[in-house]
């Protein structure tokens, strides 16, 4: 830092993270368990995409949102966990400040626009379930394609004005951040200039793209459980639920995480207790979504092993 004269404001270079410092014995054991969880999440939302692109029963719209959300879910573990690694090797655990707010560019960018995925997702399950005779029509490829577009504008617009507005943030010394990764709340607490515009559209932004996507998802499954529950057979009633069992899960852990990560009161939490509802929200999640849906849905599992036998056996079809 190269501090200014006749000033207690400092020009901040780089920011030291402070996550999992208070266990340096440790930085071994974490770095192995946080390797695994990355190249699981990444090898299970891979192994999600080829599927859907190869098997010819997984083109439909629901498995087009999926393998969009498994791209989403590779690029939100990307952001953060990569340079989490690699600082758990070094003694004075640094990222600069160009590269904090491009940490935070993508991770809002990812975390907007899977919230507003989800819910285009549960828009897709109300339209098979309550309205089956128009899905081919409300549900087609442009449609769907203007869904998951729609999806990341929104991310993008809001990251973008959230990135925009740190870059115009005068920080004053320590440039010291409580955790393991770079976020616009984190980055306010560090501000010595008026936050007031930030905190503003921090909370619009919480309204329009936290908010609204999840009350819109929780409106869809109201009228779709409705829906369910008056189909006559029991076997009807089975079938059209496990249809969205899968998103369901899916949308209960990404939206609960996000509540406790981000509803959680700014003072009486730990700095492991931060660390670890963090991690749960941008780690653990990412790597669920495939185990969920491999393990929930038949045509995945399905999908899947005739992957795995080609992977392992190429060439070779099974009669």
């Amino acid at each position: 830092m190269i501090a200014f004269e006749m000033s207690n404001q400092t020009d901040v270079t780089e920011f030291i993270f402070l996550g999992f410092s208070n266990h340096p014995s440790l930085q071994g054991m974490f770095f192995l368990i946080f390797l695994l969880i990355y190249l699981t999440t990444l090898l299970g939302n891979i192994f999600i995409i080829t599927a859907t692109r190869v098997s010819p029963a997984l083109h439909t719209p629901m498995y087009y949102f999926l393998s969009n959300l498994s791209f989403l879910d590779i690029c939100y573990s990307s952001t953060t966990v990569p340079v989490m690694l690699v600082n758990f090797f070094r003694e004075k655990k640094t990222i600069s400040y160009e590269g904090c707010l491009s940490q935070i560019f993508f991770l809002v960018t990812c975390a907007g626009t899977e919230g507003v995925l989800l819910a285009a997702m549960a828009y897709d399950r109300y339209v098979a379930i309550c309205q089956p005779l128009q899905y081919p029509v409300l549900m087609s490829v442009k449609v769907c394609v203007c869904l998951v577009s729609g999806s990341w504008l929104c991310g993008l617009v809001n990251s973008m004005a959230h990135t925009v507005l740190a870059a115009t943030l005068t920080l004053c010394g320590p440039n010291h951040i409580s955790h393991y990764l770079c976020d616009i709340p984190l980055l306010l607490a560090l501000s010595c200039s008026d936050t007031s515009l930030n905190e503003a559209v921090l909370h619009v932004a919480s309204i329009t793209i936290g908010l609204s996507p999840w009350l819109f998802t929780t409106v869809s499954y109201i009228l779709i459980i409705s829906a369910i529950l008056r189909i006559p057979s029991a076997q009807g009633r089975n079938k059209a639920f496990s249809t969205c069992a899968s998103h369901l899960t899916v949308v209960v852990v990404f939206f609960g995480t996000a509540n406790v990560n981000y509803g959680k009161p700014s003072a009486g939490y730990s700095l492991d207790m931060d660390i670890l509802v963090s991690v749960l929200f941008c780690v653990i999640t990412p790597m669920f979504n495939p185990v969920i849906y491999s393990l929930r849905n038949k045509e995945v599992k399905g999908a899947l092993r005739k992957l795995a036998g080609g992977c392992v056996f190429p060439g070779h079809t099974k009669v």
